[in-house]
């Protein structure tokens, strides 16, 4: 029986399908739909909430056997309450099981005990602490932060996964007991095995975690097309 897995993303994003959308193991399929939200299209929370909602019933319609809110900063920027409420507003919509990419974050730490958190983003210094202080409030340490103040989606889309892979090696700290590469629109999939393998710890990305969480609620027992830690416990 096929299982579906609904994502509500920015209209700015390449990487879903690009890249996320193959790495759902046969069996489950991904419907996507877009907001445009980011950006020169960033707007308050409060005023995002009702076209989450919609965009979340018309998954629903899908039958849908997931929905995932997936916009890591969004996700973030409001810290607990707006995760709340994101979450309120997808179950609202009819969603039978529901996420955001915050909550993947946390199940997926939280799977693997993680306390102290090494952390790299795209983004610039304020929308990086405002990652930090969600993360922080959610009750983890983050023992060292990096954001690259890329520009825009297309800064984010075209910068290769090799770069990537680098600039985690770069955040290698003693303390960290894994690493966090945020940002959905971003080439990171194919690098987790290798930065695993030489860091000796656990690699989170967005679209990862997101895929594992969705695999989680509807408890998937087949095999997956993501080697990690994460999808090894």
């Amino acid at each position: 029986m096929v299982q579906r897995v609904g994502l509500i993303i920015p209209s700015s994003n390449r990487m879903v399908e690009e890249e996320m959308v193959r790495f759902y193991p046969q069996g489950v399929v991904a419907h996507v739909t877009r907001l445009r939200m980011t950006g020169p299209n960033r707007r308050p929370l409060a005023e995002l909430l009702p076209r989450i909602e919609e965009a979340a019933a018309s998954l629903a319609d899908a039958k849908c056997d997931v929905i995932s809110f997936h916009c890591t900063v969004t996700s973030m920027s409001d810290g607990p309450a707006g995760e709340t409420a994101i979450l309120d507003a997808l179950k609202r919509a009819g969603a039978k099981r529901f996420a955001t990419t915050s909550t993947a974050v946390r199940a997926a730490l939280n799977a693997l005990k993680v306390k102290r958190l090494a952390l790299v983003t795209p983004y610039d210094a304020h929308k990086t602490e405002e990652e930090i202080e969600f993360l922080h409030a959610a009750g983890y340490d983050i023992v060292s932060s990096k954001g690259y103040n890329l520009t825009d989606s297309d800064a984010y889309c075209s910068t290769p996964a090799a770069t990537w892979r680098e600039r985690v090696l770069e955040a290698k700290n003693a303390n960290a007991d894994a690493y966090f590469l945020s940002c959905a629109n971003i080439q990171a999939l194919s690098i987790i095995g290798d930065l695993e393998q030489t860091l000796n710890r656990p690699v989170l990305t967005s679209n990862q975690v997101v895929i594992w969480d969705a695999l989680q609620q509807i408890n998937w027992q087949g095999a997956n097309n993501l080697p990690s830690r994460l999808f090894n416990l």
